[in-house]
C-alpha cells in the first residue's frame, strides 16, 4: 500500500519569478496541446495512441528546436507528458472522456513539478 503526500504553499513571488512562473505555465501548456493533437492524429490512424517514450524521445528534438521551452525545468515539461499518457490511459479503459486541449482563458492554471 502507497501513501501519497501533497503540500499545497501560498508563495509571494517577486515580478521576475512571477515572470517565469507564467512562461513555464505557458510551455507546458504548449506541450501539452502540441502532444495532444499528435496524439489525436495516431489514435485517428490507427486506433491506439502514441506511448509516453515516444512523446518523450519527441520532447527533447522539440526542445532543440524551439529554445524558449528549455526555459522552465524539464520535470514540469515531462510532467505534461505524464498527465497527458494518464489521461489516455483513462480514456482507453473508458474512465473518462477524451483529453481536451488546455486553454489559457481557463481561471485555474498550473504546472506540476519536481524538487
Amino acid at each position: 500500500m502507497q501513501i501519497y503526500k501533497a503540500y499545497r504553499f501560498r508563495i509571494y513571488p517577486n515580478r521576475k519569478q512571477i515572470s517565469l512562473i507564467h512562461r513555464s505555465i505557458g510551455c507546458t501548456r504548449f506541450v501539452f496541446n502540441h502532444f495532444l493533437s499528435q496524439w489525436n492524429e495516431a489514435y485517428e490512424q490507427t486506433g491506439k495512441g502514441l506511448s509516453y517514450a515516444a512523446c518523450s524521445r519527441k520532447l527533447t528534438k522539440l526542445k532543440k528546436e524551439l529554445e524558449w521551452l528549455k526555459e522552465p525545468d524539464a520535470t514540469s515539461l515531462q510532467n505534461a507528458l505524464k498527465h497527458l499518457a494518464d489521461a489516455f490511459q483513462r480514456f482507453f479503459k473508458k474512465q473518462n472522456h477524451r483529453p481536451r486541449f488546455r486553454s489559457k482563458k481557463h481561471p485555474v492554471q498550473s504546472y506540476t513539478s519536481q524538487w
